[in-house]
């Protein structure tokens, strides 16, 4: 058994290329399947929480600060999206700029406010947050609308097409946005503020001594987890064409970071399979009634108790693959040390 296993990691090592281009090409074609516009909507919103969970992740599983306030920087860029649509008559892709730019300030401002915080006391600052930017949501009316919310959202057009589930149009642009934001964070993790990043995690007064300037990391990288949470609120606001505080509560939050903890913290695949299992799972426990979120709990205990780190957390704990030439040149280092 433990050898067809090797086997197939091995397999799937050396051709994960190919692997991850047929799984994009199958994602591409599915809505030709005939899918409903129901499971359209559901793929669309695990696209949706799949972004949440990597900005996310950038702070809680890569830099290890815990948020608590997640859905703030969510909502703020899908009341930025839906605003600059219906107040300003900006088209979707001006709106998703614009989302993009205030959820990243709104990112940089909470990570200036955490900078010097960790712990419990980062959780709850962050909670706070959260709280503050639902009270301003709900009794801001003259720009909110309050609760009533901000109606008829128009629905993104891609070259004077409407985009809807019908036409598969809203989850191939989601996909996109998935794709990218994979590629994204891969890039910064694998970059020089990546290593800053996780060696913050790791230890950071060690990193201080080091030279690694802490807090400049910490805001940074608060910032681009809110920009791409202003990309999943901007898109939802235009899907869904009506946005409300509601949707944004305190229980999105704790979803988007479930999801990050059981998928696995610091790993890309994690939050993707995360958000498949957590979105997924209570659709296909409707029949289930109020029961489905007792299984739903259950199982999260029984991860918890067997598999802590998450359904694929282990992989993050894999070193840094390194240039070619540096192990030949280490061996014969180590082999010229042993000679002398």
């Amino acid at each position: 058994m433990k050898s067809i296993v090797s086997t197939a990691s091995n397999f799937m090592h050396k051709n994960k290329l190919w692997l991850l281009l047929a799984i994009i090409a199958v994602l591409v074609i599915l809505p030709f399947f005939g899918l409903s516009s129901y499971l359209i909507r559901v793929l669309c919103m695990i696209a949706t929480y799949s972004i949440l969970a990597l900005s996310l992740n950038l702070i809680t599983g890569f830099m290890g600060q815990t948020s608590m306030g997640h859905a703030a920087l969510y909502c703020i860029g899908a009341y930025a999206g839906a605003l600059f649509s219906t107040r300003l008559g900006t088209n979707f892709w001006i709106s998703l700029i614009a989302a993009i730019v205030v959820g990243a300030l709104a990112g940089a401002f909470e990570g200036f406010v955490t900078m010097n915080l960790s712990g419990s006391y980062m959780t709850v600052t962050t909670l706070a947050f959260a709280q503050v930017v639902t009270m301003v949501a709900q009794n801001w009316t003259s720009l909110t609308n309050g609760p009533l919310g901000i109606k008829s959202i128009p629905r993104p057009t891609f070259f004077g097409i409407e985009l809807t589930t019908n036409n598969g149009g809203l989850y191939w642009l989601v996909l996109a946005f998935l794709i990218l934001t994979v590629l994204f964070v891969t890039a910064i993790i694998n970059s020089k503020m990546g290593r800053a990043v996780i060696a913050i995690k790791e230890d950071e007064l060690a990193a201080k001594l080091m030279g690694i300037e802490t807090k400049r990391y910490r805001i940074a990288v608060v910032a681009i987890a809110g920009a791409l949470a202003g990309v999943a609120g901007c898109y939802y606001a235009h899907m869904s064409r009506y946005v409300d505080p509601k949707v944004f509560s305190f229980d999105i939050s704790m979803t988007i970071l479930t999801i990050v903890i059981f998928g696995g913290l610091a790993s890309i695949p994690g939050s993707i399979l995360g958000a498949i299992i957590m979105v997924a799972f209570p659709e296909a426990l409707q029949f289930l009634s109020e029961y489905r979120f007792l299984v739903y709990g259950f199982i999260l205990v029984i991860m918890m108790r067997f598999r802590p780190q998450g359904v694929l957390g282990g992989l993050s704990k894999q070193p840094y693959k390194l240039p070619a030439g540096v192990k030949s040149k280490a061996r014969e280092a180590a082999a010229q040390a042993k000679e002398a």
